[in-house]
């Protein structure tokens, strides 16, 4: 994969979608036919920007805020910008959306007649990121992912055809584990932006604090902790892999590029020896093929 474009002022739509080349999965590769791609690039539009407005990643300019109809003055309120934007979604099943993504997103909703229940979703644990910044137990935690990731999934299943009570409990479990994995990869990240994903609770019985996570390298007790958290996304992932086996042809390859873009982004926090400190630790294009493999081929 090649590094993403740096965002262009004035061009929301482009630098929003050049950040598909940095996730830790392939959001919409070539092998699929093209009117997937389309409507999944296009889901991811929408997933990606949403998250932007929520982190505050915008790009420069203010143009996402003037498209929104937002004003200046409330131009960094990222509630006002999540409001704003959550009317505009709501134009896309019964209107003309102002946001170019979400023009781009309304050919899809038509096509693969989706509802706006996942994306409301995504819109909503983006709101939770700017009330709630601390879980306190991993219950509380899997009820954040309901909303930040596991919409994503549905979608993809309804994308393509494929959706199943069964396969949307599978893709809940791979997407929840994704989540879950990332959290992981950004401890620092994150706490920059006063946020912490690990369950609280666990940090007390592994006797961590933030000060802890907030040091260049990690200690033995941080370390601890996130090999638990680790395992626990670990079992997740092969509880939902059976998702790939109950697909066929391109759809099977997509979803064992999810599993296996978990699995391997696992084992580089592993292979780091549990230390996310330094900054995200990164599978390679070889690691992640290997695991598309022994995901495709049914191995743990």
């Amino acid at each position: 994969m090649t590094a993403p474009a740096a965002p262009r002022i004035g061009d929301p739509e482009r630098g929003t979608l050049d950040k598909a080349a940095d996730e830790n999965f392939p959001v919409a590769p070539f092998f699929l036919p093209r009117a997937w791609r389309d409507d999944l690039m296009a889901v991811y539009g929408f997933a990606r920007l949403v998250d932007d407005i929520g982190d505050g990643d915008l790009a420069p300019g203010g143009a996402d805020a003037r498209l929104l109809g937002v004003s200046a003055t409330s131009a960094e309120d990222r509630l006002a910008l999540l409001d704003a934007f959550e009317a505009d979604l709501r134009r896309v099943f019964d209107g003309t959306p102002r946001h170019p993504l979400l023009r781009r997103l309304q050919p899809t909703v038509r096509r693969r007649s989706l509802g706006p229940e996942p994306f409301l979703g995504l819109i909503a644990a983006n709101r939770q990121d700017q009330l709630v910044t601390r879980y306190e137990t991993y219950d509380d935690l899997l009820a954040y992912c309901e909303l930040s990731a596991n919409p994503v999934g549905r979608l993809v299943l309804a994308v393509t055809g494929a959706a199943t009570p069964e396969r949307i409990r599978r893709s809940d479990g791979i997407c929840t584990a994704l989540q879950i994995v990332e959290h992981l990869q950004d401890v620092s990240e994150d706490l920059g932006r006063d946020r912490v994903y690990l369950p609280a609770a666990d940090m007390k019985r592994f006797h961590v604090k933030e000060s802890d996570l907030a040091m260049n390298t990690a200690g033995a007790s941080v370390r601890a902790l996130v090999a638990f958290e680790a395992q626990r996304a670990r079992d997740l992932l092969n509880e939902g892999a059976p998702l790939v086996g109950s697909v066929h042809g391109r759809l099977r390859l997509l979803l064992a590029g999810f599993v296996a873009g978990g699995s391997a982004a696992i084992k580089a926090i592993a292979a780091a020896g549990y230390d996310v400190l330094p900054g995200p630790p990164k599978p390679g294009r070889l690691r992640l093929l290997r695991e598309v493999g022994v995901t495709l081929r049914g191995e743990g």
